[in-house]
């Protein structure tokens, strides 16, 4: 047991091959020794005036090499014997600390190399599945100062900013609330930590437990009956089907006046989004059909289902694969669908506020006095005769899908559910100019010429195409090719202007004249003004071509 007054001696940092820790470490040991000036300056030498050292002057060398030998002792300690027999001088503190500096800590340029792969790491650095909060923190905070320590300044926005982008999906409601709520240029890393742990414990609560539906609904085919209750919705409040011994309220009429039809009901047990009024769908299926179960046992039919454009805070928002419920008197949101989605949905302090991954916040709404979220939104009322120019459209937009198939064919597919997705069209007085022209007449291509040549250089077939977008690397832009017709051999050049034909059919004519021993006699050409220049024709002309002209290929 130690004595009264008396206190533990820091034990000396062990070099365990780790040089910047251990540094860091022991520099903190020297100066509480208050040595490390010798490590950083060396034993000071008094300027001598030429009369010698002074009494006092002495006595101050001997003093600094006392404590110069302590430190070496401390150094003795901390590094292993091997190491030691490594340095060659060992006359001072300062000596023996420049050289294991020198050794481990390694030059410039390999701290460089060690910079970039933990700036690389720090990039694509992801929070696991299942990985703790406080896991992550350490996990990124450790290669964090793994960079400081090489020499990297990063501001600690930097840091959180990165944390909060690289959350998995569970934290995303969390995250958007941090960045709503907070000032990321003032934030402090602990406190970032602490709100994530506090809602880590919280996810971790709620899965443990059982969850209330709001709303129970089912799928279920036409033929399993269809019960009206209308009057049951307006008038009374709904339960849901849970266990026999209890009953458990879950939504009330609401009146909301003038602004009813265009209040949706936020629903976390509502299966799938439901409205009763037709003329608000666009892309509607008429040819869907299910039922819905409400708790109360009653049945409503679901006579279609399409898309559904709101206008919630000037944006239009487009909400899809709605239920189209004509005895509906409310519209009501599934909270499951919109997660499915991919959007988050935050329920806090007495609101209600709905987030997209990349746009942010989509929709606000605060909590009603009977304990309800609901959201005003615009509905896009369109007219009959925008629905019909629509309807003209969408047959347009698939009939070319589909390689102009005519309108009987599409509604064959449709109604044998050949193609997924397709919607059911009406026939429209269009006409198409495209089938138009497919169905004009035209004069059979013959399958062989009347006349073919009997020997090489007999007739000659050439031509050009081009302009060629883009241009190649030599900056060629159009392909110039002549055809024995007797030996149906080719010959291609490329040529950056059409004018470089003329120069490349008086080489051609060298060329193939040499090789086969005798002279060109016909050249057939279409009328391009590169074969019919005043220049060209003289040329042929003079060394005895014939020249053949057909007309131009019309597409």
């Amino acid at each position: 047991m130690a004595a009264e007054g008396s206190f533990v001696q820091p034990a000396i940092p062990k070099f365990d091959g780790h040089y910047d820790h251990w540094s860091m470490l022991m520099e903190n040991f020297l100066r509480s020794k208050e040595f490390w000036s010798l490590v950083e300056e060396g034993i000071p030498v008094p300027e001598d005036d030429g009369s010698g050292l002074t009494a006092a002057q002495k006595k101050t060398v001997k003093d600094q090499k006392l404590k110069d030998l302590k430190v070496k002792n401390y150094l003795f300690q901390a590094i292993d014997r091997n190491i030691m027999e490594t340095i060659l001088v060992k006359d001072t503190a300062k000596q023996i600390w420049d050289s294991m500096k020198l050794k481990y800590q390694g030059s410039t340029r390999v701290k460089r190399a060690q910079l970039q792969a933990l700036r690389r790491t720090f990039k694509v650095l992801q929070m696991k599945e299942g990985e703790g909060v406080d896991e992550y923190f350490a996990r990124t905070l450790t290669i964090v100062n793994k960079m400081k320590i090489h020499g990297e300044k990063m501001d600690q926005v930097v840091i959180i900013e990165k944390i909060l982008r690289s959350m998995t999906p569970k934290f995303d409601y969390v995250v958007c609330s941090v960045e709503e709520s907070n000032n990321l240029d003032t934030l402090i890393i602990d406190e970032l930590q602490s709100s994530l742990l506090v809602h880590e414990q919280r996810m971790k609560g709620h899965g443990q437990s059982n969850e209330e539906q709001a709303l129970k609904v089912t799928y279920e085919d036409r033929a399993g009956g269809r019960g009206r209750g209308r009057g049951t919705w307006e008038k009374a409040a709904n339960y849901a089907e849970a266990d026999k011994e209890e009953e458990v309220l879950l939504m009330a009429h609401v009146e909301l006046n003038n602004a009813k039809r265009g209040a949706w009901f936020l629903d976390s047990g509502c299966s799938n989004h439901m409205s009763g009024n037709k003329q608000w769908f666009v892309d509607f299926d008429e040819q869907f059909r299910h039922s819905v179960k409400l708790g109360n046992n009653s049945r409503m039919p679901v006579m279609g289902r399409g898309n559904i454009k709101l206008e919630i805070g000037g944006i239009i928002q487009v909400v899809t694969n709605v239920f189209y419920v004509p005895e509906l008197a409310n519209n009501l949101l599934s909270v499951g669908q919109l997660q499915e989605k991919g959007l988050a949905i935050l329920i806090q302090d007495g609101a209600c506020r709905i987030y997209h991954p990349r746009r942010g916040l989509l929709a606000h709404t605060q909590m009603t006095a009977n304990r309800m979220f609901v959201l005003i939104a615009n509905a896009n009322m369109q007219s009959s005769s925008c629905l019909q120019v629509a309807a003209e459209d969408i047959t347009d937009l698939w009939h070319r899908r589909y390689g102009h198939l005519n309108n009987k064919s599409l509604r064959t597919l449709h109604y044998k559910q050949l193609v997924k997705g397709l919607p059911k069209l009406k026939a429209v007085k269009k006409v198409c100019t495209v089938c138009n022209i497919g169905k004009q007449h035209r004069e059979a291509i013959p399958k062989k010429s009347q006349w073919r040549a009997s020997q090489k250089l007999q007739l000659i077939h050439a031509n050009i195409c081009g302009p060629i977008t883009p241009s190649s690397n030599s900056n060629k832009r159009y392909i110039l090719s002549f055809i024995d017709d007797y030996s149906r051999k080719n010959w291609v050049y490329f040529l950056s202007e059409k004018s470089e034909a003329f120069i490349s059919f008086k080489d051609f004519k060298c060329l193939v004249e040499k090789e086969v021993g005798s002279d060109i006699c016909c050249l057939r050409t279409d009328r391009g003004g590169e074969f019919t220049s005043y220049e060209f024709n003289n040329f042929c002309k003079s060394h005895g071509i014939k020249r053949q002209l057909t007309a131009a290929y019309t597409p």
